[in-house]
C-alpha cells in the first residue's frame, strides 16, 4: 500500500486482532439512488473506492451484499482485489433488498447462511473479517432475543468463514444477549449529534474495548440542521458537517466512522473535516443539541 497522501484523523483501533483506521469509509452511497442499482458514474465509484483504500490508507471499509443488491460489492472487488493485508472489510447480513426498495428482514438460519456465502463470492473472500447481525427494520431497533440468528453466525465462525462478530441496530439488551453467546467487536448504530440514544451504551462499550460504528453520523438522508452546529462552524471557519464528524471522533476513542460518499473531493473533505480539534466550549455547545 502507498503511503497515504492525506493525514487521517482519529488514529487506529483494534476490532478484535485486525487493526483499523478510526476514520473508515462507507460503501452504500456508491450504489444507485436510494441504494439500489447500480452508480451513474461507474468509473467514479471504483475512483472513489481507490482513493480510499489505496491513496488515502483507509483500512476499514463497511459494505454489505443487499447494497444495490450486490452492487458496492462487486464494485469494491472490482477496485481492490487482491486486497492490500492491511485493508479489513466488514459487511453486514439479516436483511435483504424486495423489488421496491424495501429492506425485509432475513435472519432465519438458512437466510442468514446464504447471506455470508453471497458476501464471500460477491468480495471474492475465503473469510469474511468482520460480519455485523444487522437486527430492528428500517425503522430503528426492535426488541427481541437474538439468540438463533447470531448462534447461526457464531457456528459459521467456528467453520473458518467469519472471524469477527458485531451487531447493528440492536438494543442494549441484544447487545448483551449477543456478548453472552460470544465475543463481539462492534456495536453499529444509528448515532449522531441530534440522536444520542447510544451515550450509556458508547460508554459503556469503551469501558469492554469494544468499538462503536454510528451510521447516518451526518443525519442520513436528511442532514443535520442545527443552528448551534452552524455557529460553531462558522466560528472554525469549517463546514457543519465537517464540525459533526469531529466531534464523533472526540465523544469517545471507541467511535469509529464511516461516512459514506461517490465523490473524491467529499471523501478529502470529510478527512479533513474530521480532524478539526474542537475546544472544550465548541463540544460543551454541541453537546447541548442532543439533549
Amino acid at each position: 500500500m502507498s503511503t497515504p497522501s492525506l493525514s487521517l484523523p482519529g488514529g487506529t483501533w483494534a476490532l478484535g486482532d485486525l487493526t483499523v483506521t478510526r476514520f473508515g469509509y462507507g460503501a452504500m452511497q456508491l450504489a444507485g439512488p436510494w441504494v439500489m442499482g447500480p452508480p451513474t458514474d461507474r468509473e467514479g465509484a471504483l475512483a472513489v473506492l481507490r482513493e480510499a483504500a489505496v491513496d488515502l490508507g483507509i483500512t476499514h471499509i463497511d459494505t454489505s451484499d443487499a447494497y444495490g443488491p450486490r452492487v458496492t460489492n462487486e464494485l469494491i472487488r472490482e477496485a481492490l482485489h487482491p486486497y492490500p493485508e492491511s485493508l479489513h472489510i466488514v459487511t453486514k447480513v439479516g436483511a435483504t433488498r424486495d423489488e421496491q426498495g424495501g429492506w425485509p428482514t432475513a435472519r432465519r438460519p438458512e437466510d442468514l447462511r446464504r447471506q455470508v456465502h453471497d458476501n464471500l463470492k460477491s468480495l471474492r473472500l475465503d473469510v469474511l473479517d468482520l460480519v455485523n447481525l444487522r437486527l430492528g427494520n428500517a425503522e430503528g431497533p426492535q426488541p427481541g432475543s437474538l439468540a438463533e440468528a447470531f448462534e447461526t453466525l457464531v457456528e459459521l465462525q467456528q467453520q473458518g468463514l467469519i472471524r469477527h462478530l458485531g451487531v447493528s441496530n440492536a438494543t442494549e439488551e441484544q447487545v448483551t444477549e449477543a456478548q453472552s453467546i460470544a465475543p463481539i467487536v462492534c456495536v453499529q448504530n444509528m448515532y449522531n449529534l441530534a440522536h444520542r440514544h447510544d451515550d450509556k451504551l458508547i460508554d459503556r462499550l469503551a469501558t469492554e474495548g469494544v468499538a462503536y460504528v454510528p451510521f447516518f453520523p451526518l443525519g442520513g438522508f436528511t442532514p443535520l440542521q442545527s443552528s448551534a452546529l452552524s455557529a460553531v462552524a462558522a466560528r472554525l471557519k469549517a463546514t457543519p458537517m465537517s464540525v459533526a464528524l469531529a466531534w464523533l471522533l472526540q465523544r469517545s476513542p471507541n467511535i469509529l466512522l464511516i461516512p459514506g460518499t461517490s465523490s473524491t473531493a467529499h471523501l478529502r473533505e470529510n478527512i479533513a473535516g474530521a480532524g478539526l480539534s474542537l475546544s472544550h466550549e465548541d463540544l460543551t455547545e454541541l453537546d447541548d443539541i442532543g439533549r
